[in-house]
């Protein structure tokens, strides 16, 4: 196999895997659209919004909380499998509710497919790439997550814009919802395409298959010497759950930890999810928000595309830096707009898409990659769903409390709330984040044992 088809190959198989990522934004994104109308459809009160908002989060902790072992047991690929499958029934189930109750059980569904997908997607990504371009590889995980909320937004907005205000209560977020079954059911085909990780196999004692896996993506020259470090690396490891606690490996489990939950509780949450809600509280109407958060969508994009180009080059550490205090300044300015009470409107969308792009191009993408490449190859599984339910625990805070924080609250203090949790991980990343770009994921783990 000639190096063009070795890169034709890792991407492809990479890119089904990140279709996990566009399930994952399609999936959390379609409530930005839908809930005013739920809202008004089961006359819901702000706690109440909070949860119908927040239900299939719930499922995104359950989710990580176990795919992490069942993927350690059966593979990284039948568990994406499962996940494809949760992704179709929660978007048929969820498009026909007769009362909140079953809206929220058909989303908890999604959800768990959503958390299976936040964990197992950028790991086996972070298993298959080769390590110079891993950062970028795992980064395509986040673009997609993007690609996923940007489509949902342009689909809220049009089918927002098919019919009045009445229709859109009774039927349109039904569509919102049930448009997730095509790609749902796309990426559970495609996934019947792609090979299992061969980390995986050299841990199940299945080294022959990873031979020929690896030989695809790295090439005969390279492959027996990565082989060889992954069966030294497994055979260090013992595989215990508590061993991911002891010196050596427990600071990787706080550097994970910590980076999944900051990068939710920094406020991304409370812009995708409530936009629109946002954007109407300084008098946009209903179309004029929805627009807004196609805007949003695109900055999204395109800030998460120079992520992608960077992070392999400046490094995983420097954009995080530069990042974050983007992130303090623009969430800043979002406080000052509601405590001196401007009515620009213009203003509050600047400081938004500054705050966006700043997530973008740092927050965004740079938790997925570490998380995936800082722990070792026979618990990465299960310590990924550890830090990965930390995440959406962080998801669920935002995603249940922004309503009731923004009544008791007002926005300027709710946004200043995330400002600081913003600049307490901007400290905590330059004393404790190392960088691990260009290092192959044997390399890395001796970075914690150091």
């Amino acid at each position: 196999m000639n190096e063009l088809s070795k890169v034709k190959y890792t991407y492809l198989i990479c890119a089904v895997a990140a279709f996990g990522g566009l399930l994952f934004g399609y999936d959390t994104a379609v409530i930005a659209g839908a809930i005013g109308y739920l809202q008004v459809k089961f006359e819901l009160s702000p706690m109440l919004t909070g949860w119908a908002a927040s239900s299939a989060i719930w499922g995104c902790v359950f989710g990580a909380l176990f795919s992490g072992a069942l993927s350690d047991k059966y593979g990284r690929k039948k568990v994406l499998l499962l996940s494809g499958l949760l992704f179709t029934l929660s978007a048929l189930g969820s498009a026909v509710p007769d009362n909140l109750t079953q809206f929220v059980m058909a989303r908890f569904i999604g959800g768990l497919g959503v958390g299976s997908a936040s964990m197992l997607s950028p790991l086996y990504i972070s298993e298959i790439a080769p390590a110079k371009i891993r950062g970028m590889l795992v980064t395509l995980y986040q673009l997609a997550i993007v690609f996923g909320i940007n489509i949902i937004y342009i689909v809220n907005y049009l089918i927002a814009n098919t019919h009045d205000q009445v229709w859109n209560v009774q039927l349109g977020w039904r569509y919102m919802l049930g448009s997730e079954g095509i790609p749902a059911i796309l990426f559970f085909i495609l996934l019947f395409f792609v090979p299992e990780s061969p980390r995986w196999l050299v841990k199940e004692n299945r080294s022959d298959e990873a031979l020929k896996i690896l030989n695809k993506i790295n090439g005969p020259e390279e492959t027996h010497q990565i082989l060889k470090e992954i069966k030294e690396a497994v055979n260090e490891e013992k595989g215990s759950f508590l061993d991911l606690f002891k010196p050596g490996i427990r600071k990787a489990m706080v550097v994970g930890s910590v980076l999944a939950l900051f990068s939710q509780v920094t406020g991304i949450n409370a812009i995708i999810y409530y936009a629109p809600e946002i954007f109407k509280q300084v008098g946009f109407g209903s179309e004029s928000a929805l627009f807004q958060t196609m805007i949003i969508g695109f900055v999204n994009m395109l800030f998460t595309l120079v992520a992608i180009r960077f992070i392999d080059y400046w490094g995983r550490r420097t954009l995080l830096i530069w990042g974050i205090s983007g992130m303090v300044s623009c969430l800043l300015g979002m406080g000052m707009f509601f405590y001196f009470e401007i009515t620009s409107g213009s203003l509050l969308l600047l400081f938004i898409l500054g705050f966006i792009a700043s997530f973008a191009s740092s927050l965004g993408p740079i938790p997925w990659v570490l998380i995936s490449e800082i722990f070792p190859t026979k618990t990465r599984g299960t310590a990924m769903s550890f830090s990965i339910v930390i995440l959406w625990l962080g998801v669920v805070l935002i995603t249940q409390f922004f309503p009731v924080l923004l009544s008791l609250f007002g926005g300027a203090f709710t946004f200043w709330i995330f400002m600081i949790n913003a600049l307490i991980l901007l400290i905590f990343t330059l004393i404790f984040i190392p960088e691990t770009k260009q290092k192959t994921l044997e390399e890395i783990q001796e970075i914690w044992k150091s």
